[in-house]
């Protein structure tokens, strides 16, 4: 599958800011199951400093404002070709060891909720217990934007029963460390026919299982990722991963506004 996506990303202050710096992760590399056909980021408003590749493989660029400034835009598109390949990304690439994503983070802290439901999980082998979490995380977790934040727990979202992709994504990372798996966070878009426009990049989990390597779960979703995934950077929790991530010197207010569209070449071209 070819899919067309464009991002884009607009902060706004009510006074001209002084200085900021932004962590940019907006773009996608070459990988199992996605070729980049091409993929350009443009940033008004502020210079775009320096790339580089981190510790988890993530292409990092880095935005700032050294003047007097109301606004920044930021714009990531381009073009990435598809296979799908039923979840299994395969065997472990990188820098970082593969001990490293059995570490747990604040926001995936193996607290007793997040044991116990793991612990609860039964199948004939660790594939068909992932599957049975990945299920269960879904039925727990209503999907309900607004009624999380990026800094909720994993724990936080398992009681409240209520989130985002980013919620479910974090409790199937946390349980599955319980059960010394190691696991980790992925961000990237999915194209959803019925809805090309959308207002927030998607996220699941990947876990490590033996014989078959990285294999993807989208909790939110109760699916592992196919041809409609595109993935983007990984880490082990969303803090690695965020799109964009930065501070701001000053007092001003900020406001934000995301728009996304993901959609098929030849589909339909009505999205704005």
């Amino acid at each position: 599958m070819r899919l067309k996506i464009s991002h884009s990303t607009k902060y706004a202050y009510d006074e001209p800011v002084q200085y900021a710096l932004q962590r940019l992760r907006l773009t996608p590399h070459n990988q199992p199951g996605q070729t980049v056909l091409e993929w350009d980021i443009s940033v008004e408003g502020a210079n775009l400093e320096v790339g580089y590749d981190d510790h988890f493989g993530n292409r990092v660029n880095l935005v700032s404002v050294n003047s007097e400034r109301s606004a920044i835009q930021i714009t990531a598109s381009g073009e990435v070709e598809t296979t799908d390949k039923a979840g299994v990304y395969g065997p472990h690439l990188g820098y970082a060891p593969l001990w490293l994503y059995l570490r747990e983070t604040p926001l995936t802290k193996k607290t007793k909720p997040i044991r116990n439901l793991a612990k609860s999980m039964s199948g004939d082998g660790d594939l068909a217990r992932m599957h049975a979490l990945m299920a269960e995380i879904h039925e727990k977790i209503e999907y309900m934007p607004g009624e999380t934040g990026t800094e909720t727990t994993a724990e936080q979202a398992l009681e409240r029963g209520r989130g985002v992709c980013q919620d479910h994504a974090h409790v199937m990372i946390s349980a599955a460390r319980t059960l010394g798996l190691p696991a980790r966070y992925i961000s990237g878009y999915l194209m959803m026919p019925d809805h090309p426009d959308q207002t927030a990049t998607h996220a699941w989990a990947e876990v490590h299982l033996g014989g078959l390597g990285w294999v993807g779960f989208d909790a939110a979703n109760k699916m592992c990722p196919d041809d409609r995934y595109v993935r983007v950077a990984s880490g082990l929790d969303y803090q690695d991963a965020a799109p964009v991530s930065g501070l701001v010197h000053g007092v001003a207010n900020e406001t934000l506004k995301v728009a996304i569209t993901v959609e098929e070449q030849g589909q339909s071209q009505s999205q704005s």
